[in-house]
């Protein structure tokens, strides 16, 4: 193994958010290169374009960022940076072939002295059970005599502009005491609070996880509390704001969970107590929660259609916002395309708007096509799904102009001020 004094010429591989966000800081401290094998990727970023809106092109820096999707570009780096997407399946089971295809591809070029350093989120223990045995198969190298092998979670949280890349803690782990000081000294160079040893790798992959699986499951406890509080007719944002005076109670709010983050990383960790005969009842609970809240919503909402006598031929419905969070543009994994199949359904006709959303995304990803406020027609209900600020800034007037007289709002998120829509004639629902 090369000594930590030895220049570290640093590939990162995968470009997408969590990619560039990495490769953007290098990149203000030394040179290196970006690999993504989607070539319209790399001509995007050429001409300092982040599709997924993060960067500005201000923000890519004075120096010139080498990117390729070239392997052979990348075939004399010795310190490779894996940052590639690790989704689900359909049946909600681990899809690792981006993990394959990078460990094989790293493989074929490792030599030795070089280290593999993996960020992508998987199960305690998938790093040197799924992604080592490749890169020594495909090498012909040893772990430990030839090569090192690290893990460091990338923890970006999509659309923060306050708890960033740099100023958030490092957890850094490696297979060895050698590679671990190299690994520590190059995150450390960029990372402005620093790193946090982990004392093994399998530590940092679950540190990792159950930052999500965390989330996951308070969302699903506020979830399961909301709809008891609505069967006795209690504001659940009330009672939220009642408990918030004390100091120890954690302010999560109920609402949708999708992303491709906390709603797929608790599937991982299933995945692997199924291999070892362990069933989490409580990540199961909540995750079935969580994937059932778009049913409790549309059944909500069919019941008032019902009850104001607005069920007609066709039921026209708005959804306010198809993303799978707040002001950010990313709608990958939301949950709101599922609550739209279940009013559809029922027969009614399911009208999009999202100011925020990539309309591209949007009918590349679900066929959806938005529309713009002046094309929305008048519908019987309007479902505010996501908490954009612009939802937020409607005015009670704004919103009855798209209503039917008899038409409500279905607040999901609790976005509106309900004290400015008591003088109106307005029915706010919220979860």
């Amino acid at each position: 193994m090369k000594t930590e004094k030895e220049q570290r010429k640093i590939a990162i591989l995968g470009l997408g958010y969590a990619g560039l966000h990495t490769a953007l800081a290098f990149q203000r401290v030394k040179s290196i290169i970006g690999f993504d094998c989607d070539e319209s990727r790399i001509d995007e970023l050429k001409q300092r374009i982040d599709r997924h809106g993060e960067f500005s092109k201000e923000e890519f820096g004075d120096r010139e960022l080498q990117l390729t999707c070239d392997p052979q570009d990348i075939a004399d780096r010795n310190f490779y940076i894996v940052i590639v997407p690790t989704p689900i399946t359909e049946g909600n089971f681990p899809d690792f072939s981006y993990l394959v295809d990078v460990s094989i591809l790293i493989g074929g070029m490792l030599k030795p002295g070089d280290i593999v350093v993996y960020e992508s989120t998987v199960y305690p223990g998938a790093t040197n059970e799924i992604c080592l045995p490749i890169l020594e198969m495909e090498s012909d190298l040893v772990l430990g005599k030839d090569f090192a092998i690290g893990y460091s979670p990338e923890r970006i949280n999509p659309g923060d502009k306050i708890h960033t890349f740099l100023n958030t803690v490092k957890i850094v782990a490696a297979s060895d005491a050698a590679a671990l000081k190299i690994i520590a000294a190059e995150y450390a160079s960029i990372v402005e609070k620093g790193v946090f040893l982990a004392s093994s790798i399998e530590v940092a992959e679950a540190a990792k996880i159950i930052e999500n699986i965390q989330r996951d499951t308070n969302i699903a406890l506020m979830n399961e509390l909301a709809q008891f509080f609505k069967k006795i007719n209690i504001d659940t944002t009330e009672v939220i704001r009642a408990a918030s005076t004390k100091w120890n109670f954690i302010p999560f709010h109920p609402g949708f969970v999708g992303g491709h983050c906390i709603s797929v990383d608790p599937y991982y960790i299933l995945y692997k107590a199924s291999l070892i005969h362990y069933s989490p009842y409580l990540i199961q609970a909540s995750r079935k929660t969580n994937e059932q809240l778009s049913h409790f919503i549309a059944d909500e909402t069919i019941k008032l259609l019902v009850k104001r006598k607005l069920i007609k031929t066709p039921t026209k419905i708005a959804i306010f916002g198809i993303t799978y969070k707040e002001d950010y543009d990313d709608v990958r994994n939301n949950k709101v395309v599922d609550l739209s199949k279940h009013l559809e359904a029922y027969g009614i006709e399911v009208i999009f708007y999202d100011p925020v959303a990539s309309e591209e995304s949007a009918f590349h990803e679900f066929g959806i096509e938005l529309s713009a406020w002046g094309n929305i027609p008048t519908v019987s209900a309007i479902i505010i799904a996501v908490g954009h600020k612009k939802f937020k800034a409607l005015s009670c007037d704004d919103y009855q102009k798209k209503l039917d007289p008899k038409g409500f709002i279905m607040d999901v998120k609790s976005v509106l001020n309900v004290d400015e829509f008591k003088s109106s004639d307005l029915t706010v629902w919220r979860l």
